[in-house]
């Protein structure tokens, strides 16, 4: 590992603490509210596809999901569905932004071991008030030096994150459980990346090819990456 790393930054839902398995759970019960119009597993890919359509008017996180939801009922049900269907989507959209913030196990102690000899940093996608309500309820807030939650996690998104940071590619680790959006637009700006995989991985951040680069790890823990420091 680089001994000019000086800045460490993390990825917050699945990195930090739980999260994809929550948005599965309403997913699931999203499809059963659904189920006289599709089968639960085609409702599934039917919010997909609206989600993927949206990515770029509503971005990640949940109020985009609970959009998305509406929108899918109204297709599937070509427009005959219940005000009471409807006020349940929303409903499965609130309970899944009052979750409660359960933390991924060695993250404590790996921040602990962190700060003081570098500056850490939160860099996030998803929606402002809910990432910001999560990293409050954590209880993490205090580790961090930077939050950055972002809109995208590409190239020049990671460039803008490093231009404020004042902080060159080469002095900055990012440690994510997507390979898509952690790891892969560091490494393309001459950062280094760690890759601690997570049992739940929403599909379209899903990474199949084995990666092989200088400038990469992969973890099966947060608090491995102590041993590269």
């Amino acid at each position: 590992m680089n001994n000019h790393i000086t800045t460490i930054a993390f990825d917050a839902d699945d990195t930090l603490w739980i999260n994809e398995p929550y948005f599965q759970e309403a997913e699931e019960e999203f499809c059963v509210l659904l189920e006289d119009y599709l089968p639960q597993h085609s409702v599934s890919q039917e919010l997909f596809k609206t989600e993927i359509k949206n990515l770029h008017l509503y971005g990640y996180g949940v109020k985009g999901f609970m959009l998305c939801m509406i929108e899918t009922v109204s297709r599937v049900s070509d427009g005959t569905a219940s005000m009471q269907l409807i006020d349940r989507t929303i409903e499965i959209g609130q309970e899944l932004l009052q979750k409660p913030i359960e933390l991924l196990e060695g993250v404590t102690q790996t921040l602990d071991a962190l700060k003081g000899k570098y500056r850490l940093v939160v860099a996030t996608k998803g929606d402002l008030l809910d990432q910001e309500r999560k990293l409050k309820n954590s209880g993490l807030q205090d580790y961090f030096h930077h939050i950055e939650i972002m809109s995208d996690k590409k190239e020049s998104d990671y460039q803008k994150l490093l231009k404020h940071l004042d902080c060159k590619p080469e002095q900055f680790l990012m440690l994510g459980n997507s390979i898509k959006s952690d790891v892969l637009p560091v490494l393309e700006i001459g950062g280094f990346a760690a890759h601690i995989p997570y049992h739940v991985t929403w599909s379209h951040e899903q990474h199949e090819h084995h990666l092989e680069h200088d400038n990469f790890m992969e973890l099966t823990s947060i608090d491995e990456v102590l041993k590269y420091l």
